[in-house]
């Protein structure tokens, strides 16, 4: 029951498309994720997702379209909806994530940039 400073946490990592828990409420966990080039395509068929833009402009591509999330502003991703997060121009964006505790970080897509462990921060 502490303020969480999402700055300093930010701090704590480099890496790339690596998720990184920072509080988990019911069963919610909340993420932070730096993110450069392009995702994965991927879908969760049973969790929806919601991506706030901390820093930088996030590009979510759906099949028919993409969508411009700019910082300080959120989008939900509904379950069962194909998504492709990705960035451009070279820019590293920040993100604050809302999910279930059991969002495969992929859904049922295995990649090299599938992550099966969240550290803890």
């Amino acid at each position: 029951m502490k303020p969480i400073n999402i700055k300093e946490k930010l701090s704590k990592f480099s890496k790339n498309w690596h998720p990184h828990q920072i509080a988990v409420v019911d069963d919610m966990q909340v993420i932070l994720a730096k993110l450069k080039g392009e995702f994965v395509w991927h879908s969760h068929d049973d969790e929806d997702e919601l991506f706030q833009v901390v820093k930088g402009t996030l590009y979510m591509q759906f099949r028919d379209r993409t969508e411009v999330v700019n910082e300080g502003e959120i989008i939900v991703v509904p379950k069962g909806v194909e998504h492709n997060p990705q960035t451009k121009n070279d820019e590293e964006v920040h993100v604050l994530l809302f999910e279930k505790l059991n969002t495969a970080h992929t859904g049922n897509i295995q990649h090299e940039k599938t992550q099966t462990h969240y550290p803890k921060i």
